[in-house]
């Protein structure tokens, strides 16, 4: 596997990560951890060095599950994790919270459950209109101070916000969504990430699921998937969004390749700073979108995709409306 550093940051991992959330949250029941912890291990057997999770995604358990998977190759891997939400006694998120203590709080819980010492890279999952961000930023410099974390990053957040956490403590990575069907980033983003030197890591890079082919209109998601309630999910946005996944389903077919595979390595071919974290459940897979890496696509590649994908317009918004409040700010 090939390596790639984040901006500026001197932060090299591997050029594909492993998004852990769907391991244990938001796609179903949790898979079973030894299966889970397969997954994990496997992936790094295969080059992967970065992993992706965050206190949220359980909460806790998915903390949890990565630090037991990864603690026998700990000093070889970068790990991943964010603070950010405040949970209800249930354990369901009920509001952001960047506050100093709090900050705090979380950051110690998240080195036991990951049995480390240090957290690699911590971001601040949603900005918090609450809490200035040169506070936050402030203290998590204090965390770096104390050896206690690496390196600051920041999920889902406005350029202007950007600008002002760097200024105090140096963004390594923004994570935001990104991916052939979800373009946005493009506008003000990349341009913002490449003035500053700070990395890029795509989540949902295979638009949840969608870009890979696997779902149809027909589709049935368990009760506990949170796609039940992503407009850009419905039955009907699934059906007009199928002319993306056939277009790309051809310009796969034409390079030898899976839709997966070319989604993935279109992103890994926008910047050399761009690292995308594709997340799975299931081995095969693993090795699928791990076969991205070698995918290479030239300069009129490129210019067939865009040339193919520009009269397609995505149907249907990527958050329902309580969630799309807490990006972007």
């Amino acid at each position: 596997m090939q390596k790639r550093e984040l901006g500026k940051s001197d932060l090299e991992v591997s050029a594909l990560g492993l998004g852990c959330m769907g391991l244990s949250y938001g796609y179903g029941p949790a898979t079973e951890k030894d299966q889970a912890i397969t997954v994990i291990r496997t992936a790094f057997e295969r080059g992967v060095t970065f992993f992706d999770t965050a206190e949220a995604y359980g909460p806790y358990k998915n903390e949890e599950l990565l630090g037991e998977a990864l603690a026998p190759f700990r000093d070889q891997v970068v790990i991943a994790t964010k603070f950010g939400f405040s949970f209800d006694e249930k354990g369901v998120i009920n509001g952001t919270n960047s506050k100093a203590e709090h900050i705090r709080e979380v950051a110690e819980a998240s080195l036991k459950r990951l049995k480390t010492d240090v957290i690699d890279l911590l971001y601040q999952h949603r900005v918090d209109p609450e809490v200035p961000i040169e506070d936050v930023a402030g203290t998590v410099k204090d965390l770096i101070a104390e050896g206690k974390v690496k390196h600051f990053g920041m999920s889902e957040a406005g350029a202007l916000t950007i600008r002002r956490a760097h200024a105090v403590q140096p963004v390594a990575a923004l994570q935001s969504e990104y991916s052939l069907w979800w373009r946005e980033p493009e506008a003000e983003i990349l341009p913002i990430l490449e003035e500053l030197g700070i990395g890029f890591v795509p989540f949902s890079p295979l638009g949840k699921g969608f870009l890979t082919g696997a779902i149809s209109a027909d589709t049935k998601f368990d009760s506990k998937d949170f796609r039940n309630v992503v407009p850009r999910f419905s039955d009907e946005n699934r059906r007009a969004n199928q002319s993306l996944v056939d277009v790309l389903g051809q310009l796969a077919e034409s390079k030898g390749a899976t839709r997966a595979q070319i989604a993935l390595a279109w992103l890994l071919a926008q910047k050399p700073w761009i690292v995308p974290i594709p997340g799975t459940t299931k081995l095969h897979r693993l090795e699928e979108n791990l076969g991205a890496a070698a995918v290479k696509l030239s300069k009129e590649d490129l210019g067939e995709i865009e040339k193919a994908l520009s009269g397609i317009e995505v149907q249907g918004a990527r958050y329902p409306a309580h969630l799309q409040k807490m990006v972007g700010r």
